[in-house]
């Protein structure tokens, strides 16, 4: 009867840990807040000082479990804060992990291009967990620029 107790109260105290970690992902309300957020920075203070601030790993376009990034139309990564190796590579090659006809950059920048913004789906790599999970992200189309920001949510 106590062993079972004991069981019990570990078991309930996971599920409240377990609550809690998928509290603190971040949100589709969130990822298009923060998009449009560093869009209009773009807008208000230019590129150079919205790319500083989008790669500022401490900055505020990142935060809980997600980031924002930034691209240009024809496929240069111009920021991003957790994979700085992508900085400045022409993507629009690179297939997704999940589908491998898929290419999930150029799906982004022909989103921004048509409808200005939406949501893509495509496998990525999580920050810290190099094995690649599904990941819904809003693409933005920085107004009267050949630019878009995104950010996502895992799932």
């Amino acid at each position: 009867m106590r062993k079972a107790a004991v069981t019990m109260l570990v078991l309930i105290f996971g599920l409240f840990l377990a609550a809690g970690a998928f509290a603190d992902g971040a949100t589709k309300e969130e990822c298009v807040a923060k998009t449009k957020e560093a869009a209009q920075m773009i807008l208000d203070k230019g590129l150079d000082e919205a790319v500083k601030e989008i790669n500022n790993k401490q900055g505020k376009f990142v935060w809980k479990d997600t980031y924002v990034f930034l691209m240009d139309l024809d496929g240069k990564m111009l920021a991003h804060p957790m994979s700085p190796a992508l900085i400045g590579q022409g993507l629009l090659d690179r297939k997704d992990k999940g589908e491998p006809g898929k290419l999930l950059f150029k799906e982004f920048v022909e989103l921004a291009k048509t409808k200005g913004e939406g949501w893509s789906d495509y496998m990525w790599a999580n920050p810290g967990d190099p094995k690649p999970r599904k990941k819904i992200s809003f693409i933005y189309r920085v107004p009267g620029k050949d630019l878009l920001a995104g950010a996502g949510i895992w799932e």
